[in-house]
């Protein structure tokens, strides 16, 4: 005979799923990431200032000075290494909506410590083909976005930005198939009186997506695309 939980029980239950009182990592200190386990964060320090890969110090990587991408700055807070891997996943691939809200956190707090006014004047999240969108049910970048957008101030915008081809998962490709692969993948679809903005994703690998998206917001008409990442490969 199946068991019948009360209704008060299947919202404590999903209360705890959505806010947990423990840490997300070690699940045993109270909050939702505790001191020691932040310890643990793979934090990058010192990056490119163009596409923010890391480097023994500031400066411009050679690949950036040989060829530099579509967009004028790009910054990530944390190196794409456990525990912060795990992180991601559980919150991209398992629909584990409170990472996500941690995630939106860290992300938004640490661009809040790096980055100095004038800020961009509009936050892109980097947009999801709808199939994909579809699937997963939510785009990761719009939701790390929204915290970044109440820190700084700046207002958030989803539906600028259309994502018109279904392109093969990125992972696992070189560069050059990754920037044929988002070639002519991304259009503007309505008019940005803006002239700086700042493209949002989770991940910034080659930065050929990023790079892809840059070209198109300039276009039409845009002067300065930044990026904020979470995590930089």
């Amino acid at each position: 005979m199946p068991v019948v939980r009360p209704l008060w029980s299947l919202a404590r239950a999903s209360a705890a799923w959505l806010y947990p009182d423990r840490c997300l990592l070690c699940e045993a200190a109270p909050g939702l990431l505790c001191p020691d386990c932040r310890a643990l964060l793979p934090v990058l320090k010192l990056g490119c200032s163009r596409c923010a890969i890391a480097l023994p110090q500031p400066g411009i990587c050679g690949t950036c000075q040989q060829h530099p991408p579509a967009f004028t700055h790009a910054t990530a807070l944390f190196g794409y290494q456990p525990p912060l891997i795990q992180l991601i996943h559980r919150f991209k691939y398992y629909q584990q909506l409170s990472v996500g809200r941690l995630l939106g956190g860290l992300l938004a707090e640490g661009l809040a410590a790096r980055l100095t006014p004038p800020y961009p004047e509009l936050l892109l999240p980097v947009p999801l083909h709808w199939t994909r969108l579809w699937q997963r049910g939510f785009n990761q970048a719009l939701e790390l976005a929204h915290p970044v957008a109440r820190q700084l101030g700046i207002p958030v915008r989803w539906d600028c930005l259309r994502r018109i081809r279904a392109t093969p998962p990125q992972r696992g490709l070189s560069s050059a198939v990754r920037r044929q692969n988002v070639r002519g993948a991304f259009t503007v679809t309505r008019p940005l009186a803006v002239q700086h903005v700042a493209l949002v994703d989770d991940v910034l690998t080659t930065g050929q997506t990023a790079a892809e998206i840059a070209v198109t917001l300039r276009q039409a008409g845009v002067a300065r695309v930044d990026v904020y990442a979470l995590a930089r490969t």
